[in-house]
C-alpha cells in the first residue's frame, strides 16, 4: 500500500502510519532467500574445497574464487537486513537517555546521514562496476562485474530499506527540518571545498572528528559514520575519484579468511540450538559446582570453552550465563558481582581462538592466524585466573548448606555425555595449527561435526530453526562485514592524506622505546575498544599501527594479543562499552545496579593486561 502524499494544509506533525510498507516487503523478498542460501553455499563450497584438498589431494581450484565472488554478495546483502532490523553496531550511549519526542528527532536524523552516505556511494558503486564488466575472473574466468554488482545493489537495497524505516518511523515535519539541514551541511560543503582543499591536513579534523564524532555521538551505525566521513572528505577536499571508494569497500570484505565470520557465527547457533554448550555446562557444574564460588568457576571455565565460536559475545554470554544464574542468586550471589563476572569473562575470552577479532587481526594486518590461535590461549588464563581470585574473595561467605557433592557416577556420566561437546573447542584448534584446514575452512569442519553430534549424539536438532539462524548469521555477519570494508576505506583516506607518517613520528617519539609504544597502545585500545567496540578499532587503526610496532621491535604476535586483550577490556566497561549493557541485559539486571560491582573484576582484568604487556612469554611462548 502507498503512503499519503502530502496535501495541502495537511498536519506537517502527524506520523507517516501507512508509510510504504510494500517496500520493505520488496527489499526483504530480495535480500532474505538469497542471503540465507548463500551461507549454505558457502559452508559446502569451503567444506567441500577442504576435503577434496586434505582427503583426496584434489584442490578445487575454482573453490576460493567462487566463495569470494559469493561472500561479497552475502556481505552486502547482510549488510541490509542488518539495517532493516536495526542490527548495526552503533553507539546509543548519549542518545538513550533521551525523551521519546526528542529521540524521534535524532533518530531521523541519523536515517538522514545513512542515506546520504548510500546517495555518495551509489553512483561510484555504479561506476566501479562499468569498469569492470569487460575483466575476467583468473580462475572461472567470468566477468569481475559478478563481483563488484554486489556493492551497488548492497547500496541501493540499503537506500530503499533506510527510506522506508525514515517515512515509517518519522513525522512529516522531521523529515523535512531534517532532511533540510542534511542538504544545507552538504551544500555549505560543496561551496567550501576549495577553502577545505587549502586547509591540508587541518581538513582531518573536520570529517574525521567533528563530522565522524558527531555522527557516532547521535547514534548512526558505526559502518556508516565511517563511510560518510570517507566520502566527504574524498569529495571535498580531495580530487581523488570516488570510485576508489567502492573500491576499497569491496576491498576489505573480500579478504577470504573473513568468510570465517559468518560460518563461524552459524556454527555458534548450532550449538546452542543442538545442546552442545548446555552438556558442558553441566559437566563442570558436577564437577566443581559443588565448592564455594563453584559456580562463579564454572561461568569462566564455560565461557574459555565456548567463547570465540560462536562470532559475537552475546552469543557466548547467552549460552552460559541462563543456565546458571538461577542457581548462583539462590546460593546468595549479588546480582551486581554476577554480571562483574559476566562481563569480564566476556572480556577476558577475546583472545581465546577461533575468535573473530584475531581472525580480522590476521586479515588486514598479514599476522599469521595459525600463530595468533596459539598466542591467544595463555594471555586469557592469565585473565581468568586472576578473575578467580576475585570470586574466591567474594564468595568466602557463600552458603553451602543445602549443596550436596555429584556422586562420582553422575560426574562420569556427565562426562560421557560432554565428551563430544569438550572435543569441539579442540577439534576446531588443533585443525588449524596443525594444517588440516584453514581458519576460515574449519569453521565448516565444525558445522558438520556440530549437525552430526546434534542429529545422532544429543537427538536435539530443530530443523524449523535453521531458517531464523541462517538469517540472524547474515544480519550479524553484514553488520561485522560493512564495518572491516568502510573502515578499510576510511584507513587507506588516512593514509593517502599523511596521517600516517604523522602517527608514525608521534608514536616512535614515545618515551620506553617498544614497552613504552605498547603501554600507549593498550590504554589507546581500551579507549577505542568502549567507543568503536573492537572490529571497527582494529580494522581502522591495526594497518596504521602494526607496522610501527615492527618498526620498534614489538613481536607482531604479542602486539597483536595486547591490543585485543586491551580492547576487550574497553569493550565490557561502563559508562561507554556496549558489551556491559549487553550482559545487564541477558543476566535482566539493571545496569544501575551492576555498574557498581563491575570493577573488582575490571581491575583483575587491568592487572591481567599490565602482565601481559609486561611478560611477552604469556603471548609468544608456545610459539
Amino acid at each position: 500500500m502507498q503512503g499519503p502524499a502530502l496535501e495541502p494544509g495537511a498536519d506537517l506533525s502527524a506520523p507517516l502510519s501507512s508509510a510504504p510498507s510494500w517496500l520493505g516487503r520488496v527489499v526483504g523478498w530480495c535480500c532474505e532467500l538469497p542471503a540465507a542460501l548463500l551461507v549454505v553455499a558457502e559452508i559446502f563450497i569451503l567444506g567441500g574445497g577442504a576435503v577434496s584438498r586434505y582427503l583426496f589431494h584434489n584442490p578445487l581450484t575454482w573453490s576460493d574464487e567462487l566463495a569470494s565472488i559469493l561472500f561479497i554478495w552475502l556481505a552486502m546483502l547482510g549488510s541490509v537486513i542488518a539495517l532493516r532490523r536495526g542490527a548495526h553496531m552503533q553507539l546509543t550511549t548519549f542518545v538513550k537517555g533521551l525523551k521519546p519526542a526528542q529521540r524521534a528527532w535524532v533518530d531521523a536524523l541519523g536515517m538522514f546521514l545513512v542515506m546520504a552516505f548510500l546517495l555518495l556511494l551509489v553512483g561510484p558503486a555504479w561506476e566501479h562496476f562499468h569498469e569492470d564488466l569487460d575483466v575476467t575472473t583468473p580462475t572461472l574466468e567470468i566477468s569481475e562485474g559478478w563481483r563488484t554488482s554486489a556493492v551497488l545493489v548492497g547500496a541501493v537495497l540499503m537506500l530503499a530499506s533506510a527510506l522506508e524505516r525514515l517515512l515509517a518511523r518519522a513525522r512529516w515535519k522531521q523529515i523535512a527540518i531534517t532532511g533540510a539541514g542534511v542538504g544545507a551541511v552538504a551544500l555549505a560543503l560543496w561551496l567550501g571545498a576549495p577553502a577545505l582543499t587549502a586547509m591540508g591536513h587541518a581538513n582531518l579534523v573536520v570529517f574525521f572528528v567533528v563530522l565522524l564524532v558527531a555522527c557516532i555521538v547521535i547514534g548512526v551505525p558505526i559502518a556508516f559514520a565511517f563511510g560518510l566521513a570517507t566520502m566527504s572528505y574524498i569529495a571535498f577536499a580531495t580530487t581523488t575519484p570516488m570510485s576508489i571508494v567502492p573500491n576499497r569497500l569491496q576491498e576489505g570484505m573480500s579478504h577470504l579468511i573473513l568468510l570465517a565470520v559468518p560460518l563461524f557465527v552459524f556454527l555458534g547457533s548450532l550449538i546452542e540450538m543442538t545442546g552442545l554448550a548446555k552438556a558442558m555446562i553441566d559437566f563442570l557444574v558436577s564437577l566443581i559446582g559443588h565448592v564455594r564460588g563453584g559456580l562463579q568457576y564454572v561461568l569462566l571455565g564455560a565461557m574459555y570453552l565456548v567463547s570465540g565460536i560462536s562470532g559475537a559475545k552475546a552469543a557466548d554470554m547467552a549460552a552460559v550465563a541462563p543456565a546458571l544464574f538461577p542457581e548462583m542468586k539462590k546460593r546468595g550471589a549479588r546480582e551486581g558481582d554476577l554480571i562483574g563476572l559476566l562481563s569480564a569473562s566476556g572480556a577476558m575470552s577475546e583472545t581465546i581462538p577461533p575468535s573473530i577479532v584475531l581472525i580480522t587481526i590476521g586479515s588486514v594486518t598479514g599476522v599469521s592466524i595459525t600463530a595468533l590461535f596459539i598466542g591467544g590461549l595463555m594471555p586469557a588464563v592469565v585473565g581468568m585466573v586472576l578473575m578467580a581470585g576475585v570470586v574466591w574473595l567474594q564468595t568466602r561467605g557463600e552458603d553451602m548448606s543445602g549443596v550436596e557433592r555429584a556422586p562420582l557416577g553422575r560426574i562420569l556420566r556427565l562426562f560421557a555425555v560432554a565428551l563430544p561437546a569438550l572435543a569441539l573447542p579442540i577439534i576446531i584448534r588443533t585443525s588449524v595449527v596443525e594444517g588440516v584446514a584453514t581458519a576460515t575452512e574449519v569453521s565448516t569442519i565444525g558445522i558438520f561435526y556440530t549437525v552430526f553430534a546434534g542429529l545422532f549424539v544429543y537427538r536435539r536438532f530443530n530443523w524449523r530453526a535453521l531458517y531464523p539462524m541462517l538469517l540472524d548469521t547474515a544480519s550479524l555477519s553484514g553488520a561485522i562485514l560493512l564495518i572491516v570494508g568502510c573502515a578499510t576505506a576510511m584507513a587507506w583516506a588516512l593514509t593517502q592524506s599523511g596521517f600516517s607518517q604523522d602517527l608514525v613520528r608521534l608514536m616512535t617519539g614515545v618515551p620506553g622505546g617498544g614497552l613504552g609504544f605498547l603501554a600507549v597502545s593498550a590504554l589507546a585500545f581500551v579507549v577505542l575498544g568502549s567507543v568503536l567496540e573492537g572490529i571497527p578499532a582494529i580494522v581502522l587503526f591495526g594497518p596504521l599501527l602494526f607496522p610501527i610496532a615492527r618498526m620498534m621491535g614489538v613481536n607482531e604476535v604479542h602486539y597483536a594479543i595486547v591490543v585485543v586483550f586491551a580492547m576487550g577490556l574497553g569493550l565490557f566497561s561502563p559508562p561507554f562499552g556496549v558489551g556491559f549493557y549487553a550482559a545487564c541485559a541477558i543476566g535482566r539486571v539493571s545496569p544501575d545496579v551492576a555498574i557498581s560491582r563491575v570493577w573488582p573484576h575490571l581491575a583483575a582484568l587491568l592487572l591481567a593486561l599490565v602482565i601481559l604487556v609486561l611478560v611477552p612469554w604469556f603471548s609468544i611462548g608456545f610459539l
